[in-house]
């Protein structure tokens, strides 16, 4: 497990945008945190890397987002208004999740058994002005990303 301190909204793009240039072949990312903590942030930053233009909006009233990129399809999934997992089947993410190279999905706690498993987890909480992150890597293949990312720079600002 790897905790950093990012020390604003640009510092959590950043680290999307890094966790975009070590992406593996596949991977599904859960975004764990409390409203505000940034999961949306991480997941445009990752996505801009990615060659998305446009707009890239929090999926929490469609649900669902799908991106194509270079690197392969991405699904950004947002469970938050989701009452039962089994609402997942009437989504369609299980096909969707079969051609994505990358699953980002934000809440999920929501959606159970009904997920595929992560690689790597992100637990993002407020910390001051800024927002920590814990990376857990949760296969091996979620500890090899984890590892090819850069050290970060060390934060001098105020928490």
């Amino acid at each position: 497990m790897t905790t950093l301190h990012l020390a604003d909204a640009d510092a959590t793009a950043a680290l999307g945008a890094a966790l975009a240039r070590t992406l593996p072949a596949r991977a599904v990312v859960h975004l764990r945190g409390d409203l505000g903590a940034g999961k949306t942030t991480l997941a445009r930053g990752l996505l801009r890397e990615l060659g998305v233009q446009g707009a890239v909006r929090s999926p929490t009233y469609t649900l669902v987002e799908c991106y194509p990129t270079a690197a392969g399809e991405v699904l950004h999934l947002d469970l938050y208004r989701i009452a039962d997992a089994a609402e997942l089947a009437f989504l369609g993410v299980d096909e969707a999740a079969e051609r994505a190279r990358l699953i980002l999905v934000e809440w999920p706690e929501r959606g159970g058994a009904g997920l595929p498993a992560a690689d790597l987890e992100l637990r993002m909480r407020i910390a001051g002005r800024g927002r920590d992150v814990e990376l857990v890597a949760a296969s091996a293949s979620g500890a090899a990303w984890q590892a090819a990312l850069p050290a970060p720079a060390p934060d001098t600002g105020p928490s």
